[in-house]
C-alpha cells in the first residue's frame, strides 16, 4: 500500500511540475508576446486608453502627441497630429478600430513605455506613480520635409533624402498624402468614413509610396550597370568606347532597342552615362551576362527587403533568370523588363555611390527618449550592404557629377557645389 501511494505522489509531484513550468512560461517569457499580439483586444484598449509619447522631428517639431480629452469622454486620451498630412506616410496613425502604421505601428512598446528600459529607470519607479512612456525623436526634419513638399507640388510622386553617412532619412514625402486625425478621432464611425473615402480614391493616398510602391527605375539604375562592369574588371571610365548609333539589337530578336528621341550616341563610361545612352548601356548588361547583373543588383539591395525600421517594406526587384532572355538582360540594363524599384532603393543606390560604396541601414528614429527627456535607445549607425569599391565608387561618383554639369542633369546643377545626378524616365 504504501508502495503505491508513493508512485501516487511522485505522479501528483510530477503534474505540479509541468504545470508550475508552463504557468511560468506563460506569465514570465510568453508575457511580451501574448501583450504585444494584434488580437489581444485587452492590450488594445490599454494602449489606447493610456498616456503615449511624442513623437518629434530632429528639428524640435511635434509631430504626434497624446492629448487629454474633455471630461466624459470614453477616453482619457486622443492621439493628434499637429503637421497633419505632412508626416503622414512616416508616422503614421493610432487608431482603436483601424490598427496603427508608420512609426506609431513600428515603435508601440516604446510610445507605450512596455519596454524594460522605459519601465523602471530606478528604485523610485517602485513607488512613484508617473507615466513612463517613451518619446521618440526622428532622424526627419520637418524643414526637408516641407521643401520636398512644396516642390514636388501635386504631382503624383515621391521625395526621398538621406544622409549617406548614417543611413538616416531627412524626408519621405509622397503625394497624394492624407490626414491621420481623420483616422485618430475617437469618433469611430467617422473615422471609418474617412478611411473608405481614403481607399476608394485611385491614387492611393493611404499608401507609403516612398518605401512601399515599386516602380520602373528607369535610366537611373544605369549607375548600377555601371557597377556591374567596373565590378566585373570588363569596363573602366575610358574602355571599352561604344560606337555612336542609334538602335542596338540584343541577340535573340531582330528588335532593336533605340534611343531617347531618335537619337545616336556612343563613347566610354563617362559619355555614355552623361548623356543617358540606352544603346550602350543595354549592349553593356548583354555583354557583362545575367550571373554580373544580378550580383551587382543584389549588391545594391534588389531582391532584398530594405531593413527601414518602418512595417512592411516592399522588395526592390531586378530579374535573375536571363540565360534563355537575352532581349529582356538588355532591357534590364536600362531599367526596364521586369525591374521595379521604391524610391527608397534608389536613393540608396545613389547614397551607395557618395558614401565610398557602402549602404547604410536606413532608419527614420534617431533616439528614444524617457519623461526626463534622458536618452534610453540611441542606435549606431550599422552597414546594410557593400556596393561596390570606394575605387568603383569614386569614378561613378565623378560620372554622376558629369552628368550634373554637362549631361543631362544640368538643371540640378548648384553654384559653389559639386552635386552629382543620374536622371531617368519609364
Amino acid at each position: 500500500m504504501s508502495n503505491q501511494i508513493a508512485k501516487l505522489g511522485v505522479g501528483l509531484l510530477a503534474c505540479f511540475l509541468v504545470l508550475f513550468v508552463q504557468l511560468n512560461r506563460v506569465t514570465v517569457f510568453g508575457a511580451q508576446e501574448l501583450k504585444d499580439n494584434p488580437v489581444n483586444n485587452r492590450s488594445i484598449l490599454r494602449d489606447f486608453d493610456a498616456p503615449r509619447g511624442t513623437i518629434v522631428t530632429a528639428d524640435e517639431v511635434i509631430v504626434a502627441r497624446s492629448e487629454p480629452t474633455p471630461e466624459g469622454s470614453r477616453f482619457e486620451f486622443a492621439r493628434s497630429y499637429p503637421e497633419g498630412d505632412l508626416f503622414a506616410h512616416t508616422v503614421g496613425y493610432f487608431s482603436l478600430n483601424l490598427g496603427a502604421t508608420g512609426v506609431e505601428d513600428s515603435y508601440n512598446a516604446e510610445l507605450a513605455g512596455r519596454t524594460i528600459d522605459l519601465s523602471f529607470r530606478s528604485l523610485d519607479d517602485l513607488f512613484v506613480d508617473r507615466d513612463r512612456v517613451g518619446d521618440v525623436r526622428l532622424t526627419l526634419r520637418a524643414d526637408v520635409q516641407r521643401v520636398a513638399k512644396d516642390l514636388l507640388g501635386e504631382r503624383q510622386g515621391s521625395v526621398v533624402a538621406l544622409d549617406p553617412r548614417s543611413g538616416e532619412l531627412l524626408a519621405m514625402w509622397s503625394w497624394p498624402s492624407f490626414d491621420p486625425n481623420a483616422l485618430a478621432t475617437q469618433d469611430f464611425s467617422a473615422a471609418n468614413d474617412a478611411f473608405a473615402l481614403f481607399q476608394a480614391d485611385e491614387r492611393d493616398p493611404l499608401l507609403a509610396k516612398t518605401y512601399r510602391e515599386r516602380y520602373f527605375p528607369g535610366s537611373t539604375f544605369k549607375v548600377v550597370t555601371a557597377a556591374a562592369g567596373l565590378a566585373s574588371g570588363e569596363i573602366t571610365a575610358d574602355q571599352p568606347v561604344y560606337p555612336v548609333a542609334r538602335e542596338y539589337t540584343p541577340p535573340q530578336t531582330n528588335r532593336p532597342l533605340r534611343n531617347f528621341g531618335g537619337s545616336s550616341c556612343g563613347g566610354d563610361l563617362f559619355d555614355i552615362l552623361r548623356v543617358s545612352c540606352n544603346t550602350a548601356f543595354a549592349q553593356m548588361a548583354v555583354d557583362l551576362g545575367g550571373d554580373q547583373m544580378v550580383g551587382t543588383a543584389e549588391s545594391f539591395g534588389f531582391n532584398a527587403a530594405p531593413p527601414i525600421d518602418l512595417p512592411a517594406p516592399a522588395q526592390s526587384v531586378f530579374p535573375t533568370d536571363f540565360e534563355q532572355n537575352l532581349p529582356a538582360l538588355a532591357q534590364a540594363g536600362i531599367g526596364q523588363n521586369d525591374v521595379s524599384a521604391t524610391p527608397l532603393q534608389m536613393a540608396m543606390v545613389a547614397a551607395a555611390v557618395a558614401n565610398e560604396g557602402r549602404i547604410m541601414t536606413p532608419r527614420t528614429v534617431a533616439d528614444i527618449r524617457d519623461v526626463d527627456n534622458s536618452v534610453v535607445d540611441d542606435p549606431e549607425p550599422t552597414q546594410w550592404r557593400r556596393a561596390v569599391s570606394a575605387e568603383h565608387a569614386a569614378v561613378l561618383r565623378q560620372a554622376m557629377v558629369e552628368v550634373a554639369e554637362r549631361g543631362t542633369a544640368r538643371n540640378l546643377a548648384i553654384p559653389g557645389f559639386e552635386v552629382g545626378g543620374k536622371t531617368g524616365t519609364a
